[in-house]
């Protein structure tokens, strides 16, 4: 038997630590295997369920490649390391693939899967997945160790995520993958991991030894790698000269301009970079730093497929049409036996916040309001029929629309506001409109939903637009891509909280 599949154990199946003793033996017998694939995912496997595979592996000596998926169990320190002693003696291993993602493996259990990979020095392809468990520093450390003699590898990937393991496990991780000169694919998702500049720079100086890298992907998003962290990273990435495909992600790092004007630089020397994307949303970088990653991109004449995400958090919003500024109109509607009077300067409030909706259908409004004197009166049918009216008379575009309220539950829909048919103008424009109301506490009076608030919820635009984002720098991106003439797909990211106005 040179072939074995078990693909029908996963998903929910309850096998247990003690059913799956059976499946155990038999594969001890299994001595001569050397293609072996075990699914056992969610399965309620424990330490002794995996200690178990563990010896049962120990026999299969003959093994070439090997795949175990024993994600989402409850395998703790003992069972990793139970399955580490049974790598020991798989000598042979030329491809290994390994998904522990959401067990609990600690410390004791990652180092005891790093001594076990320190012994297949035959390892060429290596996938280990430890996606949310608690290996922290010393794991990360560990395992970096183990790959330190892996020197045959030229195909890596590393998941990591949510593991805490720091500037020191990140470090550790950097000086093991600085021995992989062979390596020629690499890739290593190390989200969520609290890596600031010491561990950034860790990871750069081995990046900087695998100038044989043709294909890299390298996750850090939601680290604090920093301005000093990211222009350490280019310092790398100018020396993978044979880079060429490249995936960065580096979101919510807080990178700034220097940072991805730095990264910029480093991209213009990976004369054969083909296929780039590139994450940079979230790191406030602003017209300069756009500015400069555009210049750098021009050198890049070289990239056939581009993938560019300069985005904030959430999303820019669109702001009204200022032609309402011309408006001098008054409405008066009574609604629930209540007058609501809506005055230019409360239309074009009005109008401004429902186009933030318009633009993207999953925003969240706690309060809208129609101002008098002041004083917020605000009555929910009265300002669904104004915004009616206006979107009707002279926006000119469609809805679906579905109000819900925490307190009221599904108030509207759309045929309930406005039964109209869309015109030939409008016909195929129509946008899904979601708005949730929150009651706001203390703020509730009589039985009539009416809410009263002395001022408009406000925010300052700093906040509103991490990425900020202008005219300049949109200018500068615009004419860096323009000298990128061999360019066949292009996807370009750049939505954020900027205040566009357009003017009539």
């Amino acid at each position: 038997m040179k072939q074995f599949f078990l693909q029908n154990l996963k998903s929910q199946n309850q096998l247990g630590d003690e059913r799956a003793s059976d499946l155990y033996s038999a594969l001890a017998n299994c001595i001569n295997l050397s293609n072996l694939t075990l699914i056992l995912y969610e399965n309620q496997i424990g330490d002794e369920g995996a200690s178990g595979l563990g010896s049962a592996l120990a026999n299969c000596i003959k093994l070439s490649n090997l795949t175990l998926d024993l994600s989402y169990n409850k395998i703790g320190n003992e069972g990793a390391s139970g399955l580490g002693s049974a790598l020991t003696n798989c000598i042979n291993l030329s491809n290994l693939t390994l998904y522990l993602s959401n067990n609990q493996i600690g410390v004791m259990g990652a180092s005891g899967l790093g001594s076990a990979l320190a012994n297949c020095i035959n390892l060429s392809n290596l996938a280990l997945c430890l996606i949310n468990n608690q290996i922290g520093v010393m794991g990360a450390s560990g395992l970096g160790s183990a790959l330190a003699n892996c020197i045959n590898l030229s195909n890596l990937t590393l998941y990591l995520i949510k593991n805490q393991i720091g500037d020191e496990g990140a470090s550790g991780l950097g000086s093991a993958l600085a021995n992989c000169i062979n390596l020629s694919n690499l890739k290593l998702q190390l989200n969520y991991n609290q890596i600031g500049v010491m561990g950034s720079s860790g990871l750069c100086s081995a990046l900087a030894n695998c100038i044989n890298l043709s294909n890299l992907k390298l996750i850090l998003g939601y680290n604090q790698i920093g301005v000093m962290g990211a222009s350490g990273l280019c310092s790398a990435l100018a020396n993978c000269i044979n880079l060429s495909n490249l995936t960065l992600n580096l979101s919510n790092n807080q990178i700034g301009v220097m940072g991805a004007s730095g990264l910029g630089s480093a991209l213009a020397n990976c004369i054969k970079l083909q296929n780039l994307t590139l994450n940079l949303s979230n790191n406030q970088i602003g017209d300069e730093g756009a500015s400069g990653l555009g210049s750098a991109l021009a050198n890049c004449i070289q990239i056939l497929n581009l993938t560019l995400n300069l985005s904030s958090f959430f999303f820019f919003f669109l702001l009204c049409f200022l032609f309402f500024q011309q408006l001098n109109w008054c409405t008066y509607i009574h609604t629930y036996s209540h007058m609501v009077t809506c005055t230019r300067d409360r239309a074009l409030y009005i109008i401004t916040y429902t186009l933030l909706l318009y633009v993207y259908q999953f925003i969240y409004i706690q309060l809208w309001v129609i101002y008098q004197k002041g004083r917020v009166t605000y009555t929910l049918m009265a300002f669904l029929l104004i915004f009616h009216d206006l979107t009707t008379h002279y926006a000119r575009f469609p809805f679906v629309f579905q109000i819900f309220c925490s307190e009221w539950g599904l108030l509207f829909t759309t045929y309930q506001i406005w039964p109209f048919p869309p015109t030939k103008e409008t016909a195929g424009n129509i946008h899904i409109f979601y708005m949730e109301f929150f009651e706001i506490k203390g703020a509730v009076q009589d039985s009539n939903p009416r809410y009263h608030c002395q001022d408009p919820p406000t925010r300052p635009l700093e906040s509103l637009s991490p990425s900020q984002i202008g005219v300049m720098g949109a200018s500068g991106l615009g004419s860096a891509l323009a000298n990128c003439i061999n360019l066949s797909n292009l996807t370009l990211n750049l939505r954020q909280k900027q205040f566009i106005c357009f003017g009539f």
